[in-house]
Order: structure tokens, then C-alpha cells, then sequence
């Protein structure tokens, strides 16, 4: 097995558009006219969005196992599910140079049979991404969720709460060209994805999870949380994806994105430090009654990440 020496990118603010626009993110952590109205903004500009990170990750994971053969092992011990486990430890910048190790394989049958990667995504101040990307039987992130008792969602209102549920809904329909340009703008390779001429049709994993981030912003929007002056940044995401039901998915298929309410806890980690409040939320996706993904979302308040650092300062 081989392992490619780490690769250098760089994301510019363009990248940040094509990606933030296709997705709907109105988060001006990334609005290259708006990012200075944010109280305390330690970062000095725009920032790429976590979920482009992620899709370069995926992008960069899906030539690792072609180079080294592993979707024969993939099929043969059926391992469906995709899962990311990752945990922001800075921020990247448009300009800045990045680059990402991908550490061996390690394939194991017991107790359950995993193919696992480590990740670093690092800049010239150390670590901005560490984390993992593992192929599974089953999903390795929130598989207790029982759909059964959800209503039937397409006659539920758009950016309303489900009747009987604590989940809020938002609609999203899936479109193959804001799926090119999320692409484009995580630096991907879109005619691995799509290709007219080849009839290949084939929507990237991060895609349809990456519009959990226009579903946590509309709900915090409808509760009038104050975006310039209680700023929340990511600190970590798990994320496990049915690849059989991704294959399905065709262009104008209607996206069902489930937010549910917060579980506050003291954290462990979170852009490198530690103790700071965290916000986990349980997002799901659901297409045509199925389960497409289960995301684990954890954000912090950039006051208390601030405070931290003033402390260990």
C-alpha cells in the first residue's frame, strides 16, 4: 500500500463563494464584505467553510482507495457506510497554503469490520483538521434514530418545527449544478462526480450533509440568535452516510434536514483547546422515507474559544 507524500491547496475567496453560495450558507464567517462585524473576529478575514474542508477530504479519500485498490475490499466485505470524525482544530484561510497527510490503511474484522484512515489538514501554524475517515457495515454515528415515528415529511412546512417532534425541518431539493460548483469550490475534480457525456450522475457524499449548515443557520435565524454578536464556530463533526441510498439520488429529489434540539456540554476540545462549551446538535437526512445521513454537529461559542486562549496566553 502506498502513501502519497502530503499535498499542498489553496482555497481563494472565489472557492469560498462557489462553495457557500451552492449550499445556501449565509454565515458571514465566510462573507468577504460582512466578516468584520463580528464581535471579537480573531481571524482577520474570511474563512473556508467546514464542510468544504470535508469535501476535499472526500475527494482526496476517494483517489487514496482507487490508487490503492480498496473499493474490491469495500464491496467484498460490504461496507456501505461512509463516516467522518473529525475535529476543527484552527481555521483555513483564502490565500494561505494547506496540506493533507492521509495515513495508512488499517483494515480490521473485529469487533466490527472498519477501513480507517487517519487525516491531517494542517497550515504553517500546525493542525487546522485532525480526524478520520472509516468505511463500515453499519453507521458508527447516532444509529439509534428510529424514523418510523416521524410523520410523513413532504406535507410538513418548510423552516418549521415537526408536529409532535422536537426536530426542525428544512426542505432542500438536490441540484446537480449547486453539487458542481460545491465541488469547484472544494477544490474536487467535478467530472469524477458528473458527466453528461458518460451519463454519470453521482452526487459527492459531503453534499447533501453540507446543507445541514443552511438548516442550523435558518433555525438560529427563526430564534433570533444574534449572528454578529454570539458568533458560533464548529468544533467537531461525526458524520455517517448510506452510500446505497446516495446512489439514488437524482437532481430535484426533495432533501429532508432535521435539526434537532441542542445538548449543552462542557467539551473537551475544540479549535485546539479545551473545556469550552459545546453545542451538539443531531441532524439527520432524509430522502423518499430513507435515511441518507446522520450528522453529529458540535458548535462553541467564539467568546468562550476566545477566553481560553486569553487564559492559557
Amino acid at each position: 500500500m502506498s502513501k502519497p507524500p502530503a499535498q499542498s491547496f489553496t482555497f481563494m475567496q472565489i472557492h469560498i463563494e462557489a462553495a457557500r453560495n451552492s449550499i445556501d450558507d449565509f454565515n458571514i464567517f465566510h462573507d468577504k464584505n460582512k466578516w468584520q462585524r463580528i464581535q471579537g473576529n480573531p481571524f482577520g478575514g474570511p474563512i473556508v467553510l467546514g464542510f468544504q474542508l470535508e469535501c476535499l477530504l472526500e475527494y482526496q479519500m476517494l483517489c487514496y482507495r482507487r490508487r490503492n485498490q480498496e473499493f474490491t475490499l469495500m464491496e467484498k466485505h460490504g461496507l456501505r457506510f461512509s463516516n467522518y470524525q473529525v475535529t476543527f482544530a484552527n481555521v483555513a484561510q483564502p490565500g494561505e497554503s494547506i496540506s493533507l497527510e492521509i495515513k495508512n490503511s488499517q483494515f480490521k474484522m473485529e469487533p466490527d469490520c472498519i477501513l480507517a484512515n487517519r487525516l491531517l489538514l494542517k497550515n504553517a501554524h500546525g493542525a487546522v483538521l485532525i480526524g478520520y475517515k472509516r468505511e463500515s457495515q453499519q453507521p458508527l454515528y447516532l444509529r439509534d434514530f428510529n424514523m418510523s415515528k416521524l410523520p410523513r415529511l413532504s406535507s410538513v412546512p418548510d423552516r418549521t418545527y415537526v408536529a409532535g417532534h422536537s426536530f426542525f425541518m428544512k426542505r432542500k431539493f438536490m441540484n446537480v449544478g449547486n453539487a458542481k460548483n460545491f465541488l469547484s469550490g472544494s477544490l474536487a475534480e467535478q467530472s469524477e462526480y458528473f458527466d453528461e457525456l458518460e451519463d454519470r450522475i453521482r452526487f459527492p457524499e459531503i453534499f447533501p450533509v453540507s446543507l445541514t449548515s443552511c438548516a442550523l443557520l435558518e433555525r438560529a435565524l427563526e430564534q433570533g440568535h444574534d449572528f454578529e454578536h454570539a458568533p458560533m464556530v464548529y468544533t467537531s463533526h461525526r458524520i455517517s452516510i448510506d452510500r446505497d441510498a446516495l446512489r439514488t439520488l437524482k437532481s430535484n429529489d426533495l432533501l429532508h434536514i432535521l435539526v434537532g434540539e441542542p445538548t449543552v456540554v462542557s467539551g473537551m476540545k475544540g479549535l485546539g483547546k479545551s473545556g469550552i462549551t459545546q453545542h451538539t446538535y443531531a441532524c439527520y437526512g432524509v430522502i423518499d422515507g430513507n435515511l441518507l445521513f446522520a450528522a453529529e454537529i458540535c458548535l462553541a461559542p467564539l467568546a468562550e474559544i476566545l477566553e481560553r486562549s486569553e487564559q492559557r496566553d
